[in-house]
């Protein structure tokens, strides 16, 4: 049993969002990621996906989407991103997945996971600075510190389970990365010190393909894990 990591598929079955526009390695995206999933994922594995998922509006038209998703190997645990517009209640979601007959997809949200020797615990996270907050009209302000309440949350929970297992190392997943260039987000960051987090992964970034895919900050090893980076090929932990 292994522990993959992936953000950022940006599932389109349903809909017409062309991603090549975003550089050649978005080219037949969705057949390279399930040839890649298969070759390295096994049934027993689980993959954490941290947001972007489906370019869906709605719930009812993300189905196609979650349903290939469900078909690949692997327990899922998924998380939200700035597109998953289809994202609801986890109350409505899960009901969907029973009528859908989706069995292995979990939501991470406000809530923490023991898998594979690991806690995993996480939120979307959010841009704090004002020139990286082009996503939407949202209030920034109030955004963000839901977001961080809900990793804190996510957090007590994991520690929960360590308490509780033994002690496994907690590992985060965010969508958005709280270290980017000379932008920190110490909301975040101080969190991830504060638990004792053992590595951080984050999606979000496209194109530009000469950020380092792991670095150190304040002791805390962030690792970047957006699908586009990874060539669509699930990161092993």
């Amino acid at each position: 049993m292994a522990l993959f990591s992936i953000s950022d598929l940006h599932l389109s079955l349903s809909t017409t969002k062309p991603m090549d526009i975003f550089g050649h390695r978005w080219q037949g995206y969705m057949g390279k990621l399930e040839k890649n999933w298969r070759s390295v994922v096994k049934d027993t594995d689980t993959v954490v996906i941290p947001g972007d998922i489906s370019w869906a509006m709605k719930l009812h038209e993300a189905e196609r989407d979650l349903r290939f998703l469900d078909s690949l190997p692997g327990h899922k645990i998924i998380g939200k991103g700035n597109h998953d517009y289809w994202w609801t209640t986890v109350g409505k979601m899960k009901s969907a997945f029973d009528n859908w007959g989706i069995t292995t997809i979990d939501f991470l949200h406000n809530n923490a996971y023991s898998a594979e020797g690991f806690i995993i615990c996480g939120s979307r996270g959010w841009f704090l600075e004002e020139r990286l907050q082009n996503i939407d009209d949202a209030d920034h302000a109030t955004v963000s510190a839901r977001e961080v309440l809900r990793l804190k949350a996510s957090l007590d929970e994991g520690i929960k389970l360590k308490e509780a297992e033994g002690d496994k190392p907690i590992l985060v997943y965010l969508h958005f990365p709280p270290v980017f260039g000379d932008f920190v987000c110490r909301e975040i960051t101080e969190l991830l010190k504060e638990y004792q987090v053992a590595e951080c992964f984050y999606g979000h970034l496209h194109g530009n393909y000469n950020l380092p895919k792991s670095f150190d900050f304040e002791g805390v090893k962030m690792t970047i894990i957006a699908a586009d980076h990874l060539d669509f090929i699930p990161h092993l932990t």
